[in-house]
């Protein structure tokens, strides 16, 4: 896989500027940007982390002394290339909020309980042929106080890197059916609704555990045709 970024494939995520995500309208660039081409130490430098990927940690239900609250899910893929080869030995990380809508962080004020047995996190590498795969709870719903009435649709984040910390991808998968789709300006944000429909996952019956986990299938494509659309920065 070649180290050249296609410029092309940032027409698919969303804009700086997307009034109705009102901080995008205080932190979006006011002038045209200016593209500064990456040296062969930035795009082949150091990516950290892979080392510290412990044998569980992409199981967030044994994290802790107790199973936590909420329904079990399976989240699994593989992380490919444009072209739909598989990229191995990718550094793969979630966050997410917990069954009730919370997130274990001091900003996070939304009145939900938080769960000792949910930590939100966690983190794993794909194999040879870029699969990835983790154990986790289906995150709630939450307000977020952007708009009146205003609730994010159930999500993961993701963080995706690839040959070093510049080269990094950071989007949010969601789950099919959410009826909070059309009125969320974060999802909404990248214009083209075929587009949008990448990062929403499948429900994946032939991988579901019976009587234990349903399961989805999120791929994450870095660039190029097909490209997972990136978070609103």
């Amino acid at each position: 896989m070649t180290l050249i970024y296609p410029l092309t494939s940032n027409a698919v995520h969303p804009a700086r500027l997307s009034p109705a995500y009102r901080s995008t309208v205080k932190r979006a660039p006011q002038r045209p940007l200016i593209p500064i081409r990456h040296s062969l130490s930035e795009l082949t430098g150091p990516v950290y982390g892979h080392e510290a990927v412990r044998e569980h940690d992409n199981d967030l239900t044994v994290q802790a002394k107790g199973e936590p609250l909420g329904e079990r899910i399976i989240v699994h893929g593989h992380v490919r290339d444009e072209d739909g080869r598989g990229v191995p030995n990718t550094l793969v990380e979630l966050w997410q909020a917990n069954s009730g809508g919370r997130y274990v962080h001091v900003v996070d004020q939304h009145p939900a309980p938080l769960d000792p047995n949910f930590t939100g996190a966690g983190r794993t590498q794909s194999d040879a042929a870029g699969y990835y795969k983790f154990i986790t709870i289906k995150p709630g719903a939450y307000p977020w106080g952007n708009h009146h009435n205003a609730w994010r649709p159930a999500h993961i984040h993701f963080s995706v890197f690839g040959h070093s910390f510049i080269s990094r991808l950071v989007t949010q998968m969601y789950f099919p059916g959410d009826p909070l789709f059309p009125f969320d300006p974060i999802f909404n944000s990248v214009s083209d609704e075929k587009v949008r429909m990448r990062m929403v996952s499948s429900f994946d019956l032939e991988n579901t555990q019976p009587e234990w986990a349903l399961c989805y299938r999120f791929d994450i494509v870095l660039r190029g045709r097909n490209v997972t659309p990136m978070e609103t920065r």
